[in-house]
């Protein structure tokens, strides 16, 4: 095997069995490291490095100086004390693939850093990092003359979550831990805060959550590795707040060069605040053409994304859906009876962060040709948690009652006939047992609040059915005149 000895006593002149001699040092540890790859190469150990790790330039400079000679076995070398760590990776459980996993504020994620490594390895530490941030960044241009501009620049930053683990420590004595060859796992769990906001990606800010591990190895550089997770949360429509009807009512009077053409309005309602994505939500408006132009109603669920930094506001609103209604000619009146409009798969409101929020609503308008258009805006919250049906225990604003409906399952289907009058008062005996109780037995009996007191039936039964009459009419009373 050719050997390549780095400064060997010569006469500087190559023999045939040997390889070139190696040029001089082009930079700082040249020959240091040159001197490393030719031990790589005859199978010999590599002394450990007891410094920062080598740069890459210096790697570069260190294969330029060692020459042809030694620049394969160089990238051999590399391969062999570098490229031992097959898979590195972080993974979340609920986690299929690389789906995201949905998390809620207040529960725990748990999940494992995996290591796969194709050969023995020294390694120095293992270190996760759960984070979770809102950020906000947006620029805008202003001028300060006629041939001055400047560009003002506005960020902020609000964190949710900073959770810090070691998972593989350094031994005490300083020196690495050694790893075999296979698949190794190091599990890791934390709980998220009670109170955090909803994932969220905008044009100027987002809500992020990841969890990061970063891998020390000596002679290399840190490893890293990032795992991204969602949290939703959860907004719950079954309060009284978010199940109030929401109504409305705009005029406008439209104008066009100073002319006046008449007037247009418009009154909507809708059942409820709160809805989840995928309902429906049914509209009632009635809009009145007063004018003596066509006109157009339309609705639409609008998308409000409010920006914070630094006392500014910065907004974008979007479109989510809308419908578009029959024209309405002049004079006439158009009356929607609860005209649906689905809401799409959408993120929920975001009313609780202080540098993003996200709110919706649903905007009723009629297109007036040679004016404006009419404008009837109604608030909308969307929701995670839907609508529960009459009678649960968390259902609108009886749901902190319980109410208990098994007796309806013991109504008969034909109901009974009633009994006779007879069968319930017959003998002065029922009489005496309406009247009430004394007033010894009625203390332990009417306590609640629920109980009433019932005054004693003074009147008695009326007779039975005859076809006599018992007061016959007297023949001295003279009858009365119909016409008078």
């Amino acid at each position: 095997m050719p050997r390549c000895d780095v400064g060997r006593a010569g006469t500087g002149h190559p023999t045939p069995q040997e390889p070139p001699r190696l040029p001089a040092a082009r930079g700082p540890g040249s020959h240091m490291l040159a001197a490393l790859f030719c031990r790589a190469r005859r199978g010999r150990p590599v002394p450990p490095h007891r410094g920062r790790p080598r740069p890459r330039r210096a790697l570069k400079a260190a294969e330029a100086a060692a020459g042809p000679g030694c620049a394969a076995p160089q990238g051999r070398a590399l391969a062999m004390l570098f490229d031992r760590l097959k898979r590195f990776s972080v993974v979340l459980e609920g986690a299929e693939g690389d789906a995201a996993v949905a998390f809620s504020p207040g529960q725990a994620v748990s999940g494992r850093v995996v290591l796969e490594l194709a050969a023995a390895a020294r390694l120095g530490a293992l270190r996760l990092r759960a984070m979770g941030a809102a950020r906000v960044h947006w620029t805008e241009s202003r001028s300060a003359g006629s041939s001055t501009a400047y560009t003002q620049s506005y960020s902020d930053q609000v964190e949710f979550l900073s959770h810090r683990d070691t998972l593989l420590a350094p031994p005490d004595n300083g020196e690495a831990t050694v790893l075999q060859a296979g698949r190794h796992e190091f599990p890791f769990t934390f709980q998220l805060p009670e109170t955090l906001a909803t994932s969220f990606e905008g044009k100027h800010g987002s809500v992020r959550y990841w969890v990061k591990a970063k891998l020390h190895r000596p002679w290399s550089t840190v490893k890293k590795v990032k795992k991204e997770f969602t949290v939703i949360e959860p907004i719950d429509i079954n309060t009284p707040v978010l199940l109030a009807p929401q109504a409305g009512a705009k005029e406008k009077l439209a104008r066009a060069w100073y002319c006046n053409r008449g007037q247009v309005s418009v009154t909507a309602k809708i059942d409820r605040k709160g809805y989840t994505p995928g309902e429906v939500i049914p509209i009632f408006a009635e809009i009145d053409n007063c004018t003596n132009r066509v006109v157009v109603p339309k609705a639409a669920i609008i998308q409000t994304q409010t920006f914070i930094a630094r006392g500014t506001k910065k907004q974008k609103k979007s479109v989510v859906t809308s419908i578009v209604g029959d024209s309405i000619a002049a004079g006439k009146r158009e009356v929607w009876h609860g005209r649906a409009l689905k809401i799409p798969p959408v993120g929920p409101s975001i009313l609780q962060c202080r540098i993003i929020q996200v709110e919706y609503s649903l905007k009723v308008c009629v297109d007036i040709p040679g004016t404006s258009k009419l404008l009837l805006e109604l608030p909308l919250v969307i929701g995670t948690i839907p609508l529960h049906p009459f009678g649960s225990r968390t259902s609108s604003v009886s749901s902190q009652y319980s109410i208990n409906l098994d007796w309806l399952s013991t109504i008969p289907e034909q109901p009974e006939a009633p009994p006779e009058y007879s069968s319930v008062v017959s003998s002065p005996e029922a009489e005496q047992s309406l009247a009430p109780p004394c007033r010894s037995e009625r203390d332990g009996i009417l306590e609640g609040p629920f109980f009433a007191y019932i005054q004693e039936f003074r009147f008695r039964p009326p007779p039975l059915y005859s076809e006599i009459d018992p007061n016959p009419p007297s023949d001295n009373i003279r009858p009365r005149c119909m016409t008078c």
